[in-house]
């Protein structure tokens, strides 16, 4: 390297410059100078907006992850709160619908109840209200389970209707509960009386796995039946009483290679839908009440001539009648025993008197039986 070509100066790293005291001094002066400035002349602000302006953007993206944090925290309280809110709001609508749901069926049992008790009062027959608990498992058989049995009083045999008509009969009875064969069952049959020809036919029951019904046999061809006739009980079996309805007839079918229809009948009673059903006394049972006994009045006893009056009687004026014409005494003899029996009819608050008098009266008729005797002998002679 040639002389005179070497850098002498001292390097960076030794070169001190102004001192940290004047530093210190330069920057409070500056700053006292712009508080000031700042203070009395707003010269600051344009910085001040233009740096805002500027690091707006940074500020904005520094605190955007604040932002989400607090947003997603704020997001999971809400739909917390919101799926509370709608669980309770649920729970609440379950409760009201559950209500409401009540109220109906308690409106539609108070309905049935009341049409019960309307059928109930047309019949004079007496009966005790059961409750179903459930039907029977046989799809073929048509059978229901009272809550009611022999210690209720529920007889063999006891008619059960609805409020809309008859819904069967008692066909076993256990301690506690009973079995109701319903109308619909095949082995079950009711007497049944048209009401608007007065015609009589016997129901019989359709069982079948998707429902049942009723179906009038024997019947002929030619019958006076229309669809519509409403059928009711005869009463001629001593069991259901007559006039409850049974059912209506909803489809004939006549044909030519036979001589009886088919008549086929929809039951009246609610045989699907029972709930509360009442169970009378069988019809030969319900005996009517005894007469009271009829009292005949006292019939007078006849009296023959020559018998003596009884105690207490007077003479009998149709034996004056008979008596000849001389016989004027014993008129005379009745007269003063009526005149002798006056003072016991004024003095009847007086026991004393009334027997004395009763005396008095006695004596006077018999003087007058033995007089009348004495004078109708002597007109015998």
């Amino acid at each position: 390297m040639p002389l005179g070509t070497l850098d002498r100066t001292a390097p960076p790293l030794f070169n001190q410059g102004p001192s940290a005291l004047s530093k210190l001094i330069f920057f409070s002066a500056l700053s006292l100078f712009l508080m000031v400035a700042d203070a009395r002349f707003n010269i600051v602000r344009p910085v001040r907006a233009a740096i805002g302006a500027v690091l707006y953007p940074v500020q904005w993206v520094a605190m955007k992850p604040v932002q989400l944090a607090l947003g997603g925290t704020r997001y999971i309280e809400d739909l917390q709160t919101a799926q509370r809110n709608e669980a309770e709001a649920r729970k609440s609508l379950a409760l009201q619908s559950e209500r409401a749901s009540q109220t109906d069926a308690l409106a539609q049992e108070n309905a049935r109840l009341r049409s019960m008790l309307e059928l109930r009062a047309s019949t004079t027959t007496p009966g005790r209200v059961a409750e179903v608990l459930y039907d029977a498992a046989d799809p073929y058989t048509r059978k229901l389970i009272l809550d009611q049995g022999m210690t209720q009083g529920i007889l063999p045999g006891s008619p059960v209707i609805d409020e809309r008509g008859v819904l069967g009969q008692v066909t076993q009875v256990l301690p506690f509960t009973s079995e109701v064969t319903l109308v619909t069952d095949r082995d079950l049959a009711i007497p049944v009386q048209n009401t608007r020809t007065g015609a009589r036919s016997v129901a019989f029951g359709e069982a079948n796995a998707w429902g049942g019904g009723l179906e009038l046999r024997f019947m002929q061809a030619n019958s006076d039946v229309q669809e519509g006739d409403l059928l009711t009980t005869s009463g001629v079996d001593g069991v259901y009483p007559a006039g409850l309805p049974v059912g209506k007839i909803d489809r004939i079918e006549r044909r030519a290679d036979s001589a009886f229809a088919r008549i086929h009948c929809v039951p009246a009673g609610g045989v699907a839908a029972a709930r509360y059903v009442m169970v009378l006394v069988p019809a030969n049972l319900n005996l009517p009440p005894k007469p009271a006994p009829v009292v005949a009045p006292p019939v007078a006893p006849v009296k023959k001539k020559g018998d003596k009056p009884a105690k207490g009687e007077k003479a009998d004026k149709t034996d004056k009648a008979t008596k000849p014409a001389p016989a004027a005494q014993p008129d005379r003899a009745d007269k003063s025993a009526d005149k002798s029996a006056r003072p016991a009819q004024a003095s009847q608050p007086d026991k004393a008197a009334e027997k004395a008098a009763e005396k008095a009266a006695d004596k006077a008729a018999e003087r007058a039986a033995e007089k009348a005797d004495k004078i109708e002998k002597g007109a015998a002679r």
